[in-house]
């Protein structure tokens, strides 16, 4: 008999069918240890489970030429004809520069316990070096201060793809020096910040922002050899580790650093021993270019050899930089990878998705769960990881708001249920997840896709700047208020 069913509610459900004889037998033979157990059959987070949200600077700031604020490659791509949906910007997005407490008030009414943001590198050196723009750290200092008489904890991401044009037009991040101005740039502000801010993390999304360079569909949209992708992704993550260094330095006692990366989520296709052995041997080499190298310090010889001539050239010091030990670990986890067992050489095999496969608005966010069980657990066990919060979860949508003013986004909330249930499992379990914080807040500038698609659990008008809580949101709020999964 299994142990989720209370008494009260299986007596009500045999109560149609069983006479009062049965009943009464059927009552004294639950197991006592069944009924006290039972008696909540909410998935319940561990006390102390921080709840998020979290948003990019590009994304939400608007604002894009204000108190001195220089250029990014964000403002340069989405300036350029035919470079995005409609010929959208940041220019405004939600106007959070100048809207940041009403925000946080919507945080507060979620009973949000953490928000995790980005800083504008060029709002804070207009030319990614040298002169530092105080109007620009004065905005984050005002936003930290709010969010902590909020009783909010701020989780401060230092760079979510909106490069300044500046370094760009020396070479973005197919420099080495890109690397060495991150440091210095990381290291300004956990100094500015870090007696109030306790968590950085380093890049979000390594694999995305590169991706940039051979892609003309994302900023700086760029089409280099993908020969030179390694080389690239190699000089991030030496941002990464030469960043972790700098915030350490400069940091007050108590702070903690990491990064935000969207792994490939390896998920086995069925649960049995091979394909989860098969899930966990990919872990380590489909990420090898980006969480491998750092979590472990080295490259796997698998990769190397793969690359053959393209792989990134590099020394032992560099290497020992990026391998820099990490407090945590931040996990963007939308979609899994799934992987079934394989007599190949690698023991695996990647399984693509089927042209017919549940999917959300964006045609890649493809609906998987489990994926947020098995890419926490299976990073637990093959690299030993104290710490991780998920740092990005959530689900685009076609949102509309009904004649009444609302929103009923019942596809997000179909998401956010499984996704959770999932993440609860593996928390129940043992594995280290700390926190989680759902993507976003509210519908934002979506990048190449302009304003097409929303991610928020607030609608925004972006005429008027109107917020509006979707029906997602009050489901987040029930999650949050109990602390679990109904």
């Amino acid at each position: 008999m299994s142990q989720s069913f209370s008494r009260r509610t299986l007596l009500k459900l045999c109560g149609s069918v069983l006479p009062a004889s049965a009943l009464l037998k059927l009552s004294s033979a639950l197991e006592p240890a069944a009924l006290a157990q039972a008696g909540n059959s909410s998935r319940k987070f561990p006390d102390g489970f921080l709840w998020g949200s979290a948003t990019a600077a590009y994304q939400v700031e608007g604002a894009y030429k204000d108190d001195g604020r220089g250029m990014s490659v964000w403002d340069t791509f989405s300036h350029t004809p035919g470079k995005t949906a409609n010929g959208d910007t940041g220019d405004v997005a939600d106007d959070h520069y100048h809207r940041y407490k009403e925000d946080i008030q919507l945080m507060k009414g979620l009973g949000l316990t953490c928000y995790r943001f980005s800083v504008s590198w060029s709002r804070i050196m207009p030319d990614g070096t040298g002169t530092v723009n105080p109007k620009g750290l004065d905005f984050y200092n005002r936003l930290v201060d709010e969010l902590l008489r909020a009783n909010i904890q701020p989780f401060c991401t230092l760079f979510h793809w909106d490069l300044p044009q500046a370094l760009q037009d020396k070479g973005g991040w197919q420099s080495k020096d890109t690397s060495k101005a991150f440091a210095d740039y990381a290291g300004l502000m956990a100094g500015k910040l870090s007696d109030r801010v306790k968590h950085f993390m380093t890049l979000n999304e390594i694999s995305s922002f590169v991706d940039g360079y051979v892609n003309l569909k994302n900023a700086p949209g760029l089409e280099v050899n993908p020969a030179q992708l390694a080389q690239l992704t190699h000089y991030a993550v030496l941002a990464h580790g030469l960043g972790t260094q700098a915030i350490r330095a400069a940091s007050k006692p108590g702070t903690q650093v990491g990064l935000a990366e969207n792994l490939s989520a390896c998920t086995p296709v069925v649960e049995t021993e091979a394909h989860i052995k098969a899930a966990s041997i990919a872990l380590r080499e489909e990420n090898a270019h980006i969480f491998t190298v750092i979590m472990e310090g080295k490259y796997t010889d698998a990769y190397l050899q793969r690359l053959g001539a393209a792989a990134p050239k590099f020394t032992a010091e560099e290497i020992k930089i990026i391998g820099t030990p990490l407090d945590f670990v931040g996990m963007n986890i939308y979609t899994p990878s799934y992987v079934k067992a394989s007599d190949s050489p690698k023991g695996y095999e990647m399984v693509p998705f089927p042209e017919v496969y549940p999917r959300m608005f964006s045609p890649w966010l493809n609906v998987g769960p489990e994926g947020l069980y098995w890419a926490p657990k299976l990073a637990t066990e093959v690299w030993k990881v104290k710490n991780i919060y998920i740092t990005e979860n959530g689900a685009s949508a076609d949102d509309k708001l009904t004649p009444e003013g609302t929103v009923l986004d019942i596809g997000r909330v179909m998401y956010l249920r499984n996704y959770l249930t999932q993440l609860q499992r593996g928390v129940s379990e043992g594995v280290p997840v700390r926190g989680y914080f759902l993507w976003s807040l509210m519908d934002n500038y979506e990048w190449t896709d302009g304003y097409e698609r929303r991610f928020g659990i607030h609608y925004v008008d972006f005429k008027t700047q109107k917020r509006t809580p979707k029906l997602s949101a009050e489901f987040y709020k029930a999650v949050i208020a109990r602390n679990g999964v109904a």
